[in-house]
């Protein structure tokens, strides 16, 4: 059942986020559908969100994904675009919901909102995403939000000593 995706909003990363990020990004399960192979200390994330200035410097830019409740605020995932390119106005996208709040439609509102921010903020004209062939709920939830297969790289990914196909979804910016 979906909880009130209304109540989802973004916003910058602060010093306090350290210790989602910490928990979030040397969770082994997590490295599993992204590149990460080594863990990261506290020190690295600290830095990390120190020195996240702005898209335009870092070409990229990490936002945390927040549950308004009645019983207080709640970050339950974080929410990336990367690999931002300003000439050719496209950047990549890439989610993160915490296991106690997947499947609830929140990585649907949150998707929604950074892709209002990227095309009309930004003003971008593209959204790209790369998944594992066998991460189906991201498959899923990408072609949910209307991104198009337009490519898979064969035998991409190495996984358990066998190799796996990587999907390429875009989504070109509907008001253009």
């Amino acid at each position: 059942m979906f909880e009130d995706i209304s109540k989802i909003s973004l916003r910058a990363l602060e010093p306090s986020d350290s210790t989602f990020l910490y928990k979030w990004e040397n969770d082994p399960d997590v490295w599993k559908v992204s590149d990460t192979l080594t863990p990261f200390s506290m020190f690295q994330i600290e830095q990390y969100i120190l020195n996240s200035e702005n898209i335009y410097s870092n070409k990229q830019v990490r936002l945390m994904i927040e549950l308004h409740q009645a019983i207080g605020d709640r970050t339950i995932g974080s929410i990336d675009l990367y690999d931002f390119d300003p000439f050719h106005l496209r950047a990549g996208v890439g989610i993160f919901i915490d296991g106690a709040y997947r499947r609830k439609g929140f990585a649907f509102k949150a998707l929604d909102l950074i892709e209002k921010y990227a095309f009309q903020t930004l003003e971008l004209h593209q959204l790209y995403c790369l998944i594992s062939a066998d991460n189906l709920s991201s498959v899923k939830l990408f072609e949910a939000r209307n991104y198009v297969l337009t490519g898979t790289k064969k035998d991409w990914l190495k996984k358990n000593n066998h190799f796996l196909d990587q999907y390429q979804y875009q989504l070109i910016n509907p008001s253009q």
